[in-house]
């Protein structure tokens, strides 16, 4: 693994109009989030009991992402890639290349052709915590709710910045 991991750029071989589906890895749990059709706004979608290590087969958790990439129709996964203030990457990269990794497999084998993309997700689990404690809740009773929180900042992050380059490849 790299010492300094790069995350992808939003825009670069886009696949064009569709939902987008955001991933954030822990090692406990998986938050997800999706966008509209027109890709511009990132919403909650669910947290997923993780369970799926290294190594073996994919159980559970990889089946329900699988199933909600058909449901929703999405055209491009996006999973954070956890770095640190100077970009280095941590061992949650592991986790989230693993988990990226296997949804490109299952989709692959399906004959699917979706792009899983890696996005810079530095603080986001940051701004999502302390979001919801200015809302008054506590960490404890919301980390399901946090997790979900920092899929839908990863996510929206990556359809601005999307929406900003196709704009300037526009003009």
């Amino acid at each position: 693994m790299a010492n300094k991991p790069t995350p992808d750029e939003p825009g670069v071989d886009d696949p064009g109009a569709g939902r987008r589906l955001g991933v954030d890895v822990g090692t406990a749990r998986i938050g997800v989030a999706m966008s509209d059709r027109d890709a511009s706004l990132a919403m909650p979608v669910e947290t997923v009991r993780r369970q799926t290590g290294f190594g073996g087969r994919d159980l559970a958790d990889i089946d329900r992402l699988i199933e909600i990439i058909e449901d929703g129709q999405v055209v491009e996964v996006v999973v954070g890639l956890p770095r640190d203030l100077k970009g280095h990457g941590s061992k949650s990269v592991k986790h989230a290349k693993e988990i990226a990794f296997r949804i490109n497999r299952r989709l692959s084998r399906a004959g699917k052709t979706i792009p899983v993309r890696f996005a810079d997700e530095r603080l986001t689990t940051v701004v999502a915590t302390q979001a919801l404690h200015a809302s008054g809740r506590s960490t404890r009773e919301s980390r399901d709710v946090i997790d979900q929180a920092a899929a839908v900042e990863i996510l929206q992050s990556w359809l601005d910045a999307r929406a900003q380059r196709l704009s300037r490849e526009s003009e």
